[in-house]
């Protein structure tokens, strides 16, 4: 008999997979998994067809296909004046996550210090903790999970090599503004210190905020990862098709261990976003109001409930506090008195902290969903 001692001891099935399952098993209406419910631009299904059908079938470039890599540099250009060389600093990656874990891998060492921000991804700690290095978790502070730059200072040391930053951020709905940038870039303007900015609900950006990548600031230009998600943007989450964007230096170490992760990303699907982005580039213009009316009829539907809530201010989630129906249950009790007993499955936010606030009382739901699936769920939520 061998002996097998894991990597990630303390990880098991994810709670995403768990409340998915649980919602199957009942028959509940599901806002838990952030996924829509509805389908993917036409347009785009056809573009998809037609690459495989016209021989797009091998390997892509390690890197990504130019093509699309020019369409994302055009994006920043466009958006935030950030001139980018899509040849060297540009990557397509199956998946967001699989450019996060990159990033970490390439840049954090054993004896290394990464700052996450809670509530968080759930892959960030344990991508930490797989090279050997030592997440701090720092908490946002509620109810508008706002960061505490004070204890952010207090815990930067010589061994901290990178920070994580979530904006859009997911599960609160918060956003950075631009001054968070700027306490973020006095603190580490003189250290030895990376951001990873992910932004992958960059386009989801409600009542006329705007989003700040990281590579917005001159002073984070070189020291910055940011990954982004096609997914997300183009309601094609199972394609699993992102990016990362870095400076050359930073670049060249993440395609070093990207290389042996994954070679490349799936060649159809490149070539379908890439013609879709250059024949509708409304697409990206319209989705902040898209997801917006979905934001406002899930929220108006429930306006005469219990529930309180703040606004998202990005993603396509959107936080309730139920303190005021049942203050006795746990986050994970609530979901599962919501699932059994009313039909609607909805994700616990302790699940996103190392340690969750003891009084925290609040579960995230997905709007991301048809319109009759919202006002299905209002009428729902309405009468508990």
């Amino acid at each position: 008999m061998i002996e097998i001692h894991s990597k990630l001891p303390s990880q098991g099935v994810t709670i995403f997979s768990v409340m998915s399952a649980l919602a199957q098993k009942l028959n509940a209406l599901n806002l838990s998994q952030g996924f829509p419910d509805f389908p993917a631009p036409p347009a785009l299904l056809e573009a998809l067809s037609k690459a495989t059908l016209d021989g797009f079938n091998q390997y892509a470039p390690g890197d990504g296909l130019l093509s699309l890599r020019e369409l994302l540099a055009q994006q920043f250009l466009h958006r935030d004046n950030i001139q980018l060389d899509p040849q060297q600093e540009i990557t397509i990656t199956p998946g967001a996550t699989i450019g996060i874990f990159s990033a970490i891998q390439a840049i954090v060492h054993a004896n290394h210090e990464v700052i996450i921000f809670d509530p968080s991804y759930d892959s960030y700690a344990p991508s930490v903790q797989l090279v050997g290095a030592k997440a701090i978790h720092i908490p946002l502070q509620a109810p508008h999970f706002h960061v505490n730059w004070n204890l952010v200072e207090q815990a930067i040391t010589e061994k901290t090599r990178l920070i994580i930053i979530n904006t859009p951020h997911n599960p609160t709905g918060s956003i950075w503004s631009k001054q968070d940038w700027f306490n973020l870039i006095k603190l580490i303007e003189n250290k030895n210190i990376v951001v990873l900015s992910d932004e992958v609900y960059e386009h989801l950006i409600y009542d006329d905020q705007k989003h700040y990548s990281a590579l917005s600031f001159p002073e984070l230009r070189d020291r910055s990862f940011v990954v982004g998600s096609f997914g997300k943007t183009f309601h094609v989450t199972g394609w699993k098709t992102g990016y990362c964007v870095a400076s050359p230096q930073l670049m060249k170490v993440f395609r070093q261990v990207y290389q042996f992760t994954n070679f490349c990303g799936v060649t159809p699907i490149q070539m379908a976003l890439a013609n879709f982005m250059q024949q509708h580039p409304e697409h990206i213009e319209e989705l902040a109001n898209f997801y917006q009316n979905k934001r406002d009829l899930f929220n108006q539907g429930i306006q005469n409930s219990r529930f309180t809530f703040t606004p998202s201010q990005g993603t396509y989630f959107q936080n309730l506090d139920y303190s005021q129906i049942k203050p006795e249950l746990s986050d994970s009790e609530m979901c599962l008195y919501l699932a059994e007993q009313h039909g609607i499955v909805a994700i616990p936010v302790s699940v996103f902290y190392q340690k969750p606030p003891e009084n925290l009382k609040m579960i995230r739901f997905c709007f991301a969903k048809k319109d009759e699936t919202l006002l299905k769920a209002g009428s729902i939520l309405s009468v508990i």
